[in-house]
């Protein structure tokens, strides 16, 4: 009896999807159920970023990536535009950051949690947040989101700056020009309205 690949259950279980509401997405990615040998072919080094990824199915409704997470290097603060989705621990554990905007615009850690192989992470339109891998075992995640990327927007907190980045870039500062389709500097606690 041949085994149903990992892209057919995607398939079966994304495909018809439009405008699916985050409870929708969280019953289809436990369902789909995806196991560290179902990604493993799709995963790709992180080299000097904080995570390699890959995007392995994408329609005009629905995208969805893995990522293999560097152990010495966090993703930066950043939103997913007008998306929102999931995220899986297929392996590893995480510490993951919540911010909240201040009224100058910059974000502010709200809650810091560490993350378990086995969890889903609700990633809610608007929100900021980022991952970093912790832990003996590598950080492996499983990202669904909709509608797919656009638009997301990156946070340098040393440089009090918002960059919203190209679809290419991931959520770190782009090195590459083109990929930075717009910065903005926010303010810092300390400076003074005038």
């Amino acid at each position: 009896m041949k085994s149903v690949t990992l892209l057919e259950r995607i398939q079966t279980l994304f495909g018809s999807m439009h405008n699916p509401s985050s409870r929708q997405l969280l019953t289809a990615i436990k369902q789909l159920d995806a196991r560290l040998e179902d990604v493993t072919p799709f995963l790709k080094e992180p080299g000097n970023k904080p995570y390699g990824r890959q995007m392995f199915y994408q329609n005009d409704h629905i995208e969805i990536l893995v990522m293999q997470w560097s152990t010495y290097l966090d993703c930066a603060p950043h939103d997913h535009g007008q998306s929102y989705g999931w995220v899986q621990i297929i392996a590893g554990s995480s510490d993951h950051w919540i911010y909240e905007i201040s009224p100058a615009s910059l974000p502010l850690e709200r809650l810091n949690r560490k993350e378990k192989s086995g969890s889903y992470l609700n990633v809610g339109k608007g929100m900021i947040h980022k991952m970093g891998s912790r832990g003996e075992e590598p950080l492996i995640t499983l990202h669904v989101y909709t509608p797919p990327i656009s638009g997301m927007k990156v946070y340098d907190l040393n440089k009090c700056a918002v960059c919203i980045v190209s679809e290419d870039c991931g959520a770190w500062w782009p090195e590459e020009q083109k990929q930075q389709l717009k910065t903005v500097r926010l303010k810092g606690p300390w400076e003074n309205e005038p």
